[in-house]
């Protein structure tokens, strides 16, 4: 198994120097090595982060390629920046916090050889606590193209740093367009609605970090507001009916009004699958 493929990252100042350096590393040791890897520099970084990236571009100088950009634009604007500047045609998505399993893109190569229809693969994920040993939950998703469709009616069918697809499909059906959040939601439904065949293998190959901080997430108002506005444009092209937009509000809205011990429940409970 030969097929290039590129790996493509979008870093802000925000984020802590250990877990990227645990991201990049899990890409670099890859058992399908990457051809390259695209870290775009999301506005002005702090010197720790800098550091980083200069390290591993003077120690992988032809494998590394960073896109800096002036001012913070936002995840989906970086990427489609970034998305640009890969010089292959299957593309990695790789969060800079997150760590991928050795055989994650050996395997979903694998899927693209098998079946050249495919335009996404993407994987289940393991989430986890501080440590990557203390894993707390997997989240599962549909695997066959079908149950996919049927699915992103009202969630993600997809676990966005796991995906990998086709750059010109993605360009094809619009990037990941000038939304703030839920980006990749949004850009989801484009490509299936776009006629793009799509694929989970069922395995957890990725290693979610996950801590208090994503339930605060869920629980303001900006990522309420984009989550009904994306699943809105869901409605609007046919994708879902009006029960299920009146669904996915309610729930939103009450995952935004309930209180955080009530929010970890539902989601424990409804959203992820508990690991014991």
């Amino acid at each position: 198994m030969k097929t290039k493929y590129s790996v493509l990252m979008s870093i802000y100042k925000k984020e802590k120097p250990e877990y990227f350096v645990q991201s990049i590393e899990s890409m670099i040791n890859q058992i399908l090595e990457p051809d390259e890897i695209v870290i775009v520099k999301d506005g002005e970084l702090t010197k720790e982060l800098e550091e980083v990236i200069e390290q591993y571009v003077d120690n992988y100088p032809s494998m590394f390629n960073i896109v800096p950009l002036k001012v913070n634009i936002g995840l989906g604007r970086a990427l489609d920046e970034g998305l640009k500047h890969c010089r292959n045609e299957l593309v990695a998505r790789m969060d800079t916090d997150d760590i991928s399993l050795p055989e994650r893109c050996k395997l979903q190569v694998k899927q693209f050889n098998e079946n050249p229809e495919l335009c996404i693969v993407g994987t289940m994920i393991d989430e986890f606590y501080d440590e990557p040993e203390n894993i707390i939950s997997s989240r599962v998703v549909p695997t066959t193209n079908d149950e996919i469709y049927k699915f992103m009616k009202r969630r993600s069918p997809f676990n966005h740093p796991t995906v990998m697809y086709k750059k010109n499909e993605v360009i094809r059906c619009g990037g990941y367009g000038k939304m703030r959040r839920k980006q990749d939601l949004d850009l989801f439904s484009r490509m299936i609605n776009n006629g793009c065949v799509a694929q989970n293998i069922d395995q957890s190959l990725l290693l979610f970090r996950s801590n208090e901080d994503n339930f605060k997430r869920r629980k303001s108002w900006s990522y309420c507001k984009s989550y009904i506005e994306v699943q809105f444009e869901i409605w609007k092209r046919g994708h879902c009916g009006f029960n299920d937009l009146v669904f996915v509000t309610a729930g939103q809205l009450v995952m935004f009004l309930a209180p955080m011990g009530l929010l970890k429940k539902i989601s424990n409970k409804y959203l992820r699958k508990k690991v014991y």
